[in-house]
């Protein structure tokens, strides 16, 4: 079992919108698209076409027009792309991934709104609360702080194409868990011989009826 996957700890919300980064063709008509955008409803990323050419665009945020080559669309608006940013952080939703995030009457970056609003989990180890926006480490059905994901044996920290394993929900090392094999089976055997050594003393032991009859 050696295959590692880095994921963030939430399903897929729902309050995504489209971020599309378009060429302003009210300034050029030749449609070049520049991609940013995606969503749980994603459609597919298109340029303005020419019958909107002429279609002077404001910005959806100051009201001015847009005069800049390239433009901002989400939510069926048009931005300045210094307009559209996060309503935590401030950061230009242009610039930093391929979504924007809607609630509560704020538009958010994905960051922030995992942060605010996205689910949490426990990681396996150590059973702390994992934040919805942190990167983790998985195992089966098990997610893991990228600090906690060491054999819980030895604490051997995991490097790129070590092998783990997942025994009684534990992660070992190769090495711990070919340690823990070679005492299973010696107590397997151990347990067995016993067994074999204890019916045999019953085989041998004479029954009473059997001690009676001897002694007449």
């Amino acid at each position: 079992m050696d295959v590692r996957r880095r994921n963030t700890v939430v399903n897929c919300p729902t309050d995504t919108t489209m971020l599309n980064i378009v060429e302003n063709e009210h300034q050029q008509t030749n449609g070049g698209v520049v991609t940013n955008g995606g969503t749980v409803t994603a459609t597919t990323l298109t340029g303005l076409n020419g019958s909107t050419a002429m279609i002077a665009r404001e910005c959806a945020n100051c009201g001015k027009r847009i005069t800049e080559r390239f433009l901002l669309k989400a939510l069926d608006l048009f931005w300045h792309e210094d307009c559209l940013k996060c309503g935590c952080c401030d950061c230009r939703l242009g610039e930093v991934g391929s979504t924007l995030y809607t609630k509560a009457n704020l538009i958010l970056c994905k960051r922030d709104y995992l942060r605010l609003f996205g689910a949490t989990g426990n990681c396996a180890a150590c059973n702390k609360v994992i934040p919805a926006f942190e990167m983790v480490m998985r195992a089966k059905n098990n997610v893991y702080h990228l600090e906690c994901f060491a054999c819980q044996q030895c604490n051997h920290r995991f490097c790129v194409g070590d092998r783990f394993y997942l025994c009684e929900n534990k992660i070992l090392c190769e090495y711990d868990y070919e340690e823990r094999l070679v005492f299973a089976n010696m107590a397997t055997y151990n347990s067995s011989s016993l067994a074999h050594i204890r019916s045999q003393r019953q085989t041998n032991t004479p029954t009473q009826q059997q001690q009676q009859q001897e002694t007449l």
